[in-house]
C-alpha cells in the first residue's frame, strides 16, 4: 500500500530551496566571504528575554550562531557567513519551527545602513537566479523587487499603522503584540520594506544610535507581510554588553524562565571585536516567499510531528 507522504507534495518546493541555498553560497563566495561552521551545542546561549534555548545535556543547542561568529570576527575574520540549524523552544506555528535554518553573516567595518544595502543585493541576486528578476507574486499580490527598497523607522511604522505609538507600546510591554497583530501583516505587501531604529530595550546586542541613545541600530526586512531577517550594527563594548545581558536575565527571572549562564568567552572576545554589522535571515521563510506558500511546513522535508 502506498502511503500518502506529505513530502511528495513538497518536491518542487524542496528543489527550489536547494536552488536558493546554492544562490546564497554563490553570492557570498563571489564577494570573498568565508563560509564557516561553528558548534551547534554551546555552554551558554545569549540570555535574551524572549528567546528560549533547548537544553542538550548540561549545555544548550544554539538559538543562533551569533556568539561564536563574533568571536571569529574578534580573531580577525572580516567577512564570514554560515547556513546552519538553530533551535528555539516553544516556537511552532504556520511561520515557526523549533528547528529552523538560518543564514547569518557579518561584515567588519559596516553598519546597519550598509547591511540594508547588502541585504537588497543578496535577495535581488537570489530572485534573479530563480527567475524572479522583476518581482514575484505572494498570496495573490504582486511584489515589486526593483531597487531601492522602502525604509521606514519603527516610530513611523507605529504612527502610520498601529493604534498606539512605539513609545507607548514599549512602556506597556505590548511592543511585540502590536507589531505582530497590527503592523506586520501590512508591511512589504507591494514592495519590500526595512523598518529600523528599534527601541533600545529591544536591541540587546545592538549598538545604540550616537544621536539618540533611546534607539538601537537594528532593522528587520519585511516582504509580503513576512519578517525575513533581523540585523544590526553590532555592540562591541563588553561592559555594556554584560550590563544588558544582566538586564535580560532579570526579565527572564521575573517571568519565571530558566536563567542561562553568562557567555564569558564571548564577552572576553568583544574586547577585540572590530566595528561590524551582522544579519540573521530565515532560510525557511525566504523559501516560503518564493514558493508562494503561507505554511512553513510546505518548505521543509520533515516537520517535528513527522519524526
Amino acid at each position: 500500500m502506498t502511503m500518502p507522504y506529505r513530502q511528495a507534495a513538497c518536491f518542487q518546493n524542496l528543489r527550489l530551496r536547494a536552488r536558493i541555498i546554492r544562490a546564497v553560497r554563490q553570492f557570498f563566495a563571489e564577494k570573498d566571504y568565508l563560509e564557516v561552521e561553528t558548534p551547534v551545542r554551546i555552554p551558554a546561549p545569549a540570555p535574551e528575554a524572549h528567546i528560549d534555548a533547548q537544553p542538550c545535556g548540561n549545555w544548550f543547542l544554539q538559538t543562533s550562531p551569533e556568539l561564536c561568529m563574533k568571536q571569529l570576527l574578534a580573531a580577525g575574520y572580516p567577512r564570514i557567513f554560515q547556513i546552519c540549524k538553530c533551535f528555539r523552544r516553544n516556537e511552532r506555528g504556520r511561520r515557526h519551527l523549533p528547528e529552523l535554518t538560518l543564514l547569518e553573516w557579518y561584515t567588519a567595518g559596516a553598519d546597519y545602513n550598509g547591511m540594508m544595502t547588502q541585504c537588497e543585493a543578496l535577495l535581488t541576486e537570489i530572485a534573479d537566479s530563480i527567475g524572479h528578476r522583476d518581482g514575484l507574486c505572494y498570496q495573490g499580490r504582486p511584489i515589486d523587487l526593483s531597487l531601492p527598497w522602502s525604509r521606514m523607522t519603527v516610530a513611523e511604522a507605529f504612527e502610520r499603522l498601529a493604534s498606539i505609538s512605539a513609545e507607548q507600546a514599549t512602556e506597556e510591554d505590548r511592543f511585540e503584540e502590536v507589531l505582530a497583530l497590527e503592523i506586520e501583516p501590512r508591511l512589504g505587501i507591494d514592495k519590500p520594506v526595512f523598518i529600523y531604529d528599534y527601541p533600545a530595550a529591544l536591541g540587546a546586542l545592538a549598538r545604540l544610535k550616537s544621536t539618540d541613545r533611546r534607539l538601537a541600530e537594528r532593522f528587520e526586512l519585511y516582504i509580503g507581510g513576512l519578517e525575513l531577517c533581523n540585523a544590526f550594527t553590532e555592540l562591541n563594548d563588553p561592559r555594556e554588553q554584560r550590563r544588558r545581558f544582566e538586564d535580560e536575565r532579570d526579565v527572564r527571572r521575573q517571568a519565571g524562565k530558566p536563567i542561562y549562564p553568562m557567555p564569558e568567552r564571548f564577552l572576553e572576545a568583544l574586547e577585540d571585536m572590530p566595528d561590524a554589522a551582522g544579519n540573521a535571515l530565515g532560510i525557511d521563510r525566504l523559501v516560503m516567499l518564493f514558493a508562494d506558500t503561507a505554511e512553513i511546513d510546505d518548505v521543509v522535508a520533515f516537520t517535528p510531528e513527522e519524526l
